[in-house]
């Protein structure tokens, strides 16, 4: 399977007159090699692939790329940095033409590699690994499945501390008890996603309550969470490396008024209309424009202060763009979020998200928490 991924990158890397890729991100390393580890770098040429690492991961380095399949065609250099780029070095034919991954790559560190490939050329390069990466395979998909169902579930064991709040109890015993912070909840469920299979959150679980939730992606904090709060939960699992993605926003202690019930209607009806637009051979930016359409209609576009959604995959934030002006082609297997928010400063804000993949006839879901909001 990698076997085929860097045959592919080479295609890539070939017909942006890139004789040989040198590849630093380490998402991409995973990608290409199946490769995990803190630190290393990947050589690719027309002919050779050179995954190097430090100490640290000679043994680690070696059961992965075995176990990706590729160690009959990556060679593995374990070393120091110097020795390492002395190996990358070496493995480089005279006068070669070599592509830095320009989002990965420092400063200092191009100056760094220029020193030491000094007989080459080094040129920039733009996204020829993370483009391969945008539509998945089903092994990909069946790992974020397994993501998302873990979030699901976890999810669904710790609500019930909302309802609790919402009824003005404390927290069980058993989990500390006294009154439950955003902080918390926060808590809880990273442990549930956890316990349930996680080996990390996908990223820094977002729970905000009450004038909190105005704010897109405020931390969790001390404030307490109370009867007539709204409370945006924004998280996810990871599973063997791959992410999921939702977020859902409850009215604690019963359905929302209000104003902010106006705001919860809308959005739930903008992110349905941005579901049912995704579909393959459509452009990214039109789902962001379909949910700010009916924004928009409401009086609220202003209030819209961020992009529809994002791929997904080993990242938490990868390509496609679902944004203004997004130029991307959803395909099938493609997998994004759709995620709009409407944030009002002093009452509240909605925010609802999936995460989709892309299929020949439309998307299905990877995550399917009920959208039910009173708690």
């Amino acid at each position: 399977m990698a076997t085929g991924r860097l045959e592919r990158v080479r295609r890539r890397a070939s017909d942006a007159s890139v004789a040989a890729l040198l590849v630093t991100n380490l998402s991409n390393i995973r990608w290409l090699t199946g490769f995990s580890g803190s630190a290393g770098m990947l050589l690719v040429t027309g002919e050779r692939a050179v995954l190097t690492s430090d100490g640290r991961y000679r043994t680690q380095a070696a059961e992965q790329v075995r176990s990706a399949e590729v160690d009959d065609v990556v060679e593995v250099v374990i070393g120091g940095v110097v020795a390492q780029r002395e190996a990358i070095a070496a493995a480089l034919g005279p006068g070669q033409t070599v592509g830095l991954e320009a989002d990965s790559v420092s400063w200092s560190d191009q100056r760094r590699w220029a020193e030491a490939l000094e007989h080459h050329e080094l040129v920039p390069t733009q996204a020829l690994v993370e483009t391969e990466r945008t539509v998945k395979d089903t092994g990909e998909l069946a790992r974020m499945e397994r993501a998302a169902a873990i979030a699901d579930e976890a999810l669904a064991r710790v609500v019930g501390l909302l309802a609790g709040a919402g009824r003005g109890e404390p927290v069980p015993d058993g989990m500390g008890g006294g009154p439950l912070s955003e902080r918390r909840f926060a808590a809880a469920l990273d442990n549930a996603m956890r316990e349930l299979g996680s080996e990390e959150p996908a990223f820094e679980t977002i729970v905000a309550s009450g004038e909190n939730s105005a704010k897109p992606h405020a931390r969790p904090g001390d404030r307490l969470i109370m009867p007539g709060d709204a409370v945006v939960v924004d998280f996810g699992a990871t599973f063997d490396g791959y992410r999921s993605d939702m977020t859902r926003t409850f009215s604690v202690g019963g359905a929302p008024t209000g104003e902010l019930a106006r705001v919860f209607d809308v959005v739930l009806d903008a992110q349905r209309t941005g579901v049912g637009a995704v579909a393959p051979g459509v452009v990214a930016g039109r789902v962001d424009e379909a949910c700010r359409e009916v924004i928009t209609a409401a009086g609220w576009g202003e209030r819209f202060e961020h992009g529809t959604g994002h791929g997904v995959g080993l990242d938490i934030h990868e390509a496609p763009s679902v944004g203004p002006g997004s130029t991307a082609i959803l395909e099938e297997g493609t997998v994004a979020t759709v995620e709009p928010g409407v944030y009002l400063a002093g009452v509240g804000g909605v925010r609802i998200e999936d995460t989709l993949v892309v299929t020949a006839d439309g998307s299905r879901p990877l995550t399917n928490f009920t959208k039910d909001v009173a708690v």
